[in-house]
């Protein structure tokens, strides 16, 4: 099992309350298989409903207070996009949180560590588990830095669903046998809570580009989507 003292590092906090991560962190297969050894008290199902609750209406004041001209509609799509299943396994990829989940045997036989369903429903347990610890605001820097803050919602944002142009990128770059792509952050601007992020990225020698985002994830994608461009003209 990784050392949970690693996963704090990663969040930037410090529980006071160890058990209520390691909670956060128990699927249900691991407390019905090992009831005997020194598992958590309970698994992460009460704590996942209960983070579910935060990010929505974190996620919702986010949305209206960075985006006060969006109509209903555009932010309710928004909104599902930063909420979905998708958006929360891509932040428990970053965290690495796979390595830290206890699970039963039978559930870490079948890939459970990398399971997007799991890997999802633990982040939001994990929400409920830092509001429970140190109260909404620090739930709050948690979703957004690392939910809402690692995807496009400004006006430059048209769809709910963003190409990932990235691993596009990566695959023109094999075709045409050449190294993979570079990414470099090479400005940052902006207030803590609104920074805004320039990304320059090369392919081989001959393409570059450069690109600005709320996040470096967006602004990769952008640059990332410059250069297939200029790789197809």
């Amino acid at each position: 099992m990784a050392d949970l003292e690693v996963l704090e590092q990663r969040l930037g906090h410090v529980f006071r309350d160890r058990g209520l991560l390691e909670r956060a962190l128990t699927h249900t297969s691991h407390i019905y298989e090992r009831p005997f050894e020194g598992a958590p008290s309970g698994d992460n199902e009460q704590l996942e409903f209960l983070g579910d609750a935060i990010l929505g209406f974190v996620v919702s004041e986010y949305l209206v207070r960075h985006n006060p001209g969006f109509p209903e509609g555009r932010l309710s799509k928004l909104k599902a996009r930063l909420v979905s299943a998708a958006r929360l396994h891509e932040v428990a990829q970053e965290l690495g949180l796979g390595e830290f989940l206890y699970l039963g045997r039978g559930e870490e036989m079948s890939g459970g560590r990398s399971k997007k369903a799991l890997l999802s429903d633990a982040v939001e347990a994990l929400i409920a588990a830092l509001h429970l610890d140190a109260g909404l605001e620090t739930a709050r820097a948690f979703i957004e830095g690392r939910v809402a803050g690692g995807v496009e919602t400004s006006e430059n944002s048209t769809d709910a669903s963003v190409a990932d142009y990235k691993s596009a990128l990566q695959e023109a770059a094999q075709a045409l046998k050449l190294p993979a792509p570079r990414y470099v952050v090479v400005d940052e601007t902006g207030p803590e809570h609104s920074k805004i992020f320039t990304v320059e990225v090369r392919l081989g020698k001959d393409w570059v580009s450069r690109a600005e985002g709320q996040s470096k994830k967006s602004a990769g994608q952008k640059a990332a989507q410059q250069v297939l461009q200029q790789l197809n003209e």
